[in-house]
């Protein structure tokens, strides 16, 4: 699914957005370079407790999730050049509460198989969040619809074929 655009892309909110291990991190902060914007890293403004849920593999509830997707929204409403944000976004009411931020939103959803992304997870050393988690944010996961602006991109491109992906969907 792509929306195109008839700008050049800034101003806009990008949110790149996927369950853990799809590379959010990676692929936010090389667009946030390539649109010379500045790049939101949706993880570091989990609160303690979060985290201390998630490194113990109890999955968030929404309750859990909706004071981080508070702050991360009002991160993106004091962004009026725009900016790139990772963060999950598994549920389109996430999602919503997300453009709430005003403006332009986009998302781009990095989607791939279980068995890949579980291989990905179970490769990064000292990370909080646990592959047995991974099923859990699997099930939350509610993908893009129609009527959301947003690109849905497979990870078994490489992250420069990602990002060109994601800058052809701006038409200038």
């Amino acid at each position: 699914m792509t929306t195109q655009v008839r700008d050049d892309g800034k101003g806009t909110a990008w949110v790149v957005m996927g369950v853990s291990g799809c590379g959010k991190s990676s692929i936010g902060s090389q667009l946030a370079s390539r649109l010379g914007m500045p790049f939101i890293e949706g993880d570091a403004f989990h609160s303690e407790a979060n985290v201390a849920k998630m490194s113990a593999g109890v999955a968030l509830t929404d309750d859990d999730r909706h004071g981080w997707l508070v702050t991360l929204r009002d991160k993106l409403a004091a962004r009026e050049g725009g900016a790139v944000l990772s963060c999950s976004s598994l549920k389109r009411a996430y999602r919503d509460l997300l453009r709430g931020a005003g403006g332009d939103v986009r998302f781009v959803h990095l989607a791939g198989e279980r068995s890949l992304l579980l291989e990905r997870v179970s490769n990064r050393p000292g990370h909080y969040m646990p592959p047995s988690l991974l099923d859990s944010q699997l099930r939350t996961l509610e993908p893009l619809q129609p009527d959301e602006a947003g690109i849905t991109l497979d990870i078994r491109e490489t992250p420069d074929q990602l990002v060109a992906q994601i800058l052809a969907t701006i038409q200038v």
